[in-house]
């Protein structure tokens, strides 16, 4: 590649990252404001709710497909339990596992958060539209 090539790849990546953080912060203001929650508590719910399992996965599970470190995990999924959203549970068969679980209260608060930010996501996708 020539200099010039990568200082373009450098440019769009700068913008992409732009745009990530504008929209990761508008999300969490609006969900904070609106449902209580922020945008990375959004996120775990969503997974939880959308696991097929009954709302269950492992926490190992869950780390994988969320964007937060193992302690930054922890401690959200930790704050999620004490306002009774999630449940964690260890795993009969391996204690060194623990499984999280989205209750009814964190169904209810999941699905009600949703309207605002897929209103959020296809409002960011018109704007950014060439």
């Amino acid at each position: 590649m020539n200099k010039g090539s990568d200082e373009a790849l450098a440019s769009e990546w700068h913008e992409l990252m732009a745009r990530y953080h504008r929209l990761t912060c508008r999300l969490d203001r609006e969900l904070e404001s609106s449902h209580g929650i922020s945008a990375s508590e959004f996120e775990v719910l969503q997974l939880l709710h959308a696991s097929g399992d009954g709302g269950c996965l492992r926490m190992h599970v869950l780390a994988e497909q969320v964007h937060l470190s193992q302690s930054a995990l922890s401690r959200l999924v930790a704050k999620l339990e004490s306002e009774g959203l999630v449940e964690r549970t260890l795993c009969t068969d391996d204690r060194r596992s623990v499984f999280t679980t989205i209750t009814a209260a964190g169904t209810e608060r999941y699905l009600a958060a949703r309207p605002t930010q897929r209103a959020i996501l296809r409002e960011q996708a018109i704007t950014s539209a060439p």
